[in-house]
């Protein structure tokens, strides 16, 4: 292990991120009462511009209504991009007004670290006026080239920062890649075009301690394609994948779940090694198979999610 590490940030269980348009309040209740771990009241691209201001304060009402923590969600509001006269207000007003409900704020379209620092340094202040008891933690969207090229960067921009975001559809205007649909494969590409920007985001997560969560899958009548698209996700190592439809919530809650073989022998390869460990080994067998230390730690993190997916009862 290198000296040099770098402490978790809050872990929080993320298997699904339901997106809720803040100019349609009608499914704030829905969204509180439903399935998904966390949830995020947007007032960026889901709101149309002359929508905006309306919006926001749907969201602040929303956020002082409705009992969020308490339905067990973690609730974020995602704020507009900082190249845009509506992010400065968003930030001000809803923390204002709303900031002791408030887990994360969702910052869009992040291409440097200073991004990150310019909400940081808002928030800072608010908090401090306010006089909050809690922080509000901070997650980065990487939906732009820029913001890939300077990941690292950011996942080190603030300590409020908790988890980063593959946002597939801006990345792939940024790209200028052909796609098909947001979040789906294009056949005339030998593979998953998208598993570069992953797998370099998901690094710089594990790195520095952050949460990996995978973006949109666009074609909500296609739970297959949903499936596939999660299916990878789960396997490079996300945590969860967002829900622009109630109906992929199920489906996210189930695939970022550890199956409960994977579980029953996590807790196994730990008993192994803890009777190696008492017997002077560091390393033992189990079903024919070598493990050690690092078996232990992969399996430590099944166990981790599983307990926390148990104690929120889903």
């Amino acid at each position: 292990m290198s000296h040099t590490q770098y402490a978790p940030a809050r872990q929080r269980l993320q298997r699904s991120e339901l997106a809720v348009p803040g100019s349609n309040p009608g499914m704030f209740d829905k969204a509180a009462s439903s399935a998904a771990d966390y949830v995020f009241l947007d007032l960026e691209d889901a709101v149309a511009p002359g929508d905006k201001v309306q919006a926001r304060k749907n969201v602040i009402e929303g956020l002082n209504d409705i009992d969020w923590r308490g339905l067990g969600k973690t609730i974020s509001v995602r704020i507009n991009s900082l190249d845009t006269h509506y992010m400065y207000r968003d930030v001000v007003d809803v923390v204002e007004q709303a900031g002791d409900k408030l887990d994360t704020i969702l910052i869009p379209k992040v291409g440097v670290a200073a991004d990150v620092y310019t909400v940081d340094a808002l928030l800072t202040q608010i908090e401090t006026a306010k006089g909050f008891d809690n922080r509000i933690g901070l997650e980065a969207l990487i939906e732009i080239t820029l913001g890939m090229a300077n990941v690292d960067a950011i996942a080190t921009s603030s300590p409020r920062m908790e988890a980063m975001h593959f946002g597939v559809a801006d990345y792939a205007a940024s790209c200028r890649a052909r796609t098909v649909n947001i979040g789906g494969l294009n056949p005339d590409y030998p593979g998953d075009q998208w598993h570069h920007g992953l797998s370099r985001m998901l690094v710089a997560c594990r790195a520095y301690g952050l949460r990996a969560i995978d973006g949109p899958f666009g074609d909500f009548n296609d739970p297959d394609g949903y499936l596939e698209a999660a299916r990878r996700a789960a396997a490079m190592g996300y945590e969860g994948k967002w829900a622009i439809h109630p109906s992929q919530i199920a489906l996210a809650n189930d695939l970022f779940s550890p199956p409960a073989a994977e579980v029953e022998r996590a807790h196994r390869i730990l008993a192994a090694l803890e009777e190696a460990a008492a017997a002077g080994k560091g390393a033992a067998q189990l079903d024919g198979r070598m493990i050690d230390a690092a078996s232990a730690r992969m399996a430590e993190n099944l166990v981790n999610t599983d307990q926390a997916i148990q104690a929120r009862g889903n």
